[in-house]
């Protein structure tokens, strides 16, 4: 089920490709931004095979490795996060707003959350170092599983 994404919001997301291939010194090719356009242009956090296929259809000369490679260096670059779900691969997202995930462990959907009030880090977690990011998964069972 593809869940779009506002066409301002891909277009704020590829000027954010634009740039930072421009500060890493990253070459900005046609098939890593078909590859970044296919993960920013939905809500469903593609894996990368579905990206693979995507892609193909525009460009057929794409292939499985350059698209691992691609995902890797935009997730190096912080433009797309990885997810991990229970069942199948990980899988990848391009919303970099603050939020978690709430991820269905019947069919495997992945479902963007926000809160209003962060989760509060574990007492005496500073004695264990610096915390740089928290990613919340969220596991049960979607409302389409459940009147299924």
């Amino acid at each position: 089920m593809m869940k779009p994404v506002p066409q301002k919001e891909i277009q704020h997301r590829l000027k954010q490709l634009s740039e930072a291939c421009k500060k890493s010194g990253m070459r900005m090719t046609h098939q890593r931004m078909e590859i970044f356009r296919e993960v920013a242009s939905t809500a469903e956090h593609p894996n990368a095979d579905t990206i693979f296929h995507r892609v193909r259809e525009r460009l057929p000369s794409v292939s499985h490795d350059t698209v691992y490679r691609t995902l890797a260096s935009l997730e190096e670059l912080g433009l797309v996060s990885r997810v991990d779900p229970v069942k199948g691969g990980a899988r990848y997202d391009a919303n970099c707003d603050k939020h978690h995930h709430y991820i269905c462990t019947q069919c495997g959907s992945i479902t963007d959350i926000y809160m209003q009030n962060e989760p509060s880090l574990p007492e005496g977690i500073e004695n264990l170092g610096d915390v740089e990011s928290l990613h919340l998964q969220v596991r049960g069972i979607c409302h389409n599983c459940k009147t299924n």
